[in-house]
């Protein structure tokens, strides 16, 4: 008795084998790769003018050096041309001689626009030009003209595809030349070798540039997606920094309110039992919030924060602040402006962050420089002014993450104001910031 032994798979038809599954995965690249919309449009596109070079050109050639491949491209397919008008003068067929450049240029001027349809149409021009008068020369199967214009179409359309089509138009290029010496009987003059290794030559070239190519592209790409979540990183941590300073300014405001709120029935005798309720309510929500703020902060603390013992600083501590940027060697003046009032804490504590910010951004990036600090009380608000000279030496590399403009960015915008930082005419450096605060009505008899 014979044990015989099926193999199916889960749909329950036989089990293919490796070398077969192999051998379907190469046809099915070959057929995607050559046969697969091979006549579709695809016009190249002008090529990008922002590199080293096309920088430095003046307008009209930056504009010009985009066009620099497509005529590459037309130029060899007049070569293949002026070869095939020779080869066809010296033929005993009379071909015409237009027909013959006509036959080997087009399908190199056909890979700029259908560049797969061009290796097929390039194919088909090789046997007709061998056909026509391939034996005035005694090259064959490829003349002069058909040589240039194969290897130049294999090269074009190898830059714009992939390296498998490389493979497969390199093999399928020698089929048709071993093809043709057979079925011809000649050996003679044949340059089937010379193309073999002439495009082996020029597609290992091409197909080493477009996976260079192709890997700059993928390099920009992620460059440009880490610079983008770097940005919003930064921007997401200077947010959390901004809250955790805030935490001290809303924390007191509220613990003030609770305090007022428990204290103030008993200023007034024979306080109404609603009003002692509704101070009662105050108090109790009031000691809520301030519970949820704590919670809040526990979520945006970094493992290593440290509470700050002092109080949060604010504009009066702006001397201080000057006082320690001149120890550290950055030569600042301070001018105020304006009737001189206290503010909101929180614009107090911005308004003195953004300056922080500023001076340890001229003491990194431009040494040497003056600075001048200009804070102006309006009418609206409070406007802030640093500006620092040119450097007058060169800038030690700076171990920050860049967060410094994004930090006061993020600080203005919470306060609805508006901001510039860019370089002045002198070659220095100004940010300017104005910090809406709303009016408020005095107290009678204040």
């Amino acid at each position: 008795m014979t044990e015989t032994t099926s193999h199916t798979t889960a749909s329950g038809g036989p089990r293919r084998s490796p070398e077969y599954l192999l051998a379907m995965d190469m046809f099915g690249g070959l057929r995607e790769d050559l046969f697969r919309d091979a006549f579709a449009y695809r016009p190249l596109r002008p090529r990008r003018t922002d590199g080293p070079i096309a920088r430095r050109l003046p307008g009209r050639l930056r504009r010009g050096a985009a066009w620099i491949p497509h005529a590459a491209v037309l130029f060899v397919a007049l070569v293949s041309a002026l070869f095939s008008y020779n080869s066809s003068e010296v033929n005993a067929t009379g071909v015409p001689w237009a027909l013959a450049g006509l036959i080997t240029g087009a399908p190199v001027a056909m890979s700029l626009v259908r560049p797969v349809g061009a290796w097929w149409l390039v194919c088909a021009a090789t046997v007709l030009t061998s056909l026509g008068f391939g034996n005035g020369l005694g090259a064959w199967p490829w003349t002069p003209g058909a040589f240039v214009a194969q290897l130049a179409v294999m090269v074009v359309v190898t830059l714009r595809t992939r390296p498998r089509t490389a493979a497969w138009m390199w093999v399928l290029t020698l089929v048709l030349g071993t093809t043709m010496d057979f079925a011809t009987n000649r050996s003679y003059g044949a340059d089937t070798g010379p193309m073999a290794v002439t495009s082996a030559i020029l597609l290992l070239i091409a197909v080493v540039v477009s996976i260079r190519r192709e890997a700059e592209h993928k390099i920009t790409a992620e460059q440009s997606v880490t610079a983008f979540e770097r940005d919003k990183r930064a921007v997401l941590e200077e947010r959390t920094t901004i809250a955790r300073e805030l935490h001290d300014v809303v924390a007191h405001h509220m613990s003030v309110v609770a305090i007022q709120a428990e204290a103030a029935p008993y200023r007034v005798e024979n306080t109404p039992p609603e009003l002692a309720q509704a101070f009662a309510t105050i108090r109790e929500n009031a000691v809520a919030a301030l519970t949820e703020l704590r919670r809040v902060l526990g979520v945006v603390r970094a493992a290593d924060y440290e509470a700050p013992d002092a109080p949060q600083p604010t504009l009066a501590d702006l001397d201080a602040l000057l006082a320690n940027v001149r120890d550290a060697g950055l030569d600042v003046t301070k001018t105020v402006t304006g009737a001189v009032r206290e503010l909101p804490q929180g614009v107090e504590l911005s308004a003195y962050r953004i300056i922080q910010e500023a001076l340890s951004n001229t003491l990194r990036h431009a040494p040497g420089a003056a600075a001048r600090v200009e804070v102006a009380y309006v009418l609206g608000g409070v406007g802030l002014r640093i500006v620092n000279g040119p450097p007058t030496g060169p800038a030690a590399a700076s171990p920050g993450s860049g967060h410094g403009i994004t930090g006061m960015r993020e600080r203005v915008a919470m306060l609805g104001g508006e901001m510039t930082a860019e370089p002045v005419a002198d070659g220095g450096y100004e940010v300017a910031v104005f910090i809406p605060v709303a009016m408020t009505a005095e107290a009678p008899g204040a």
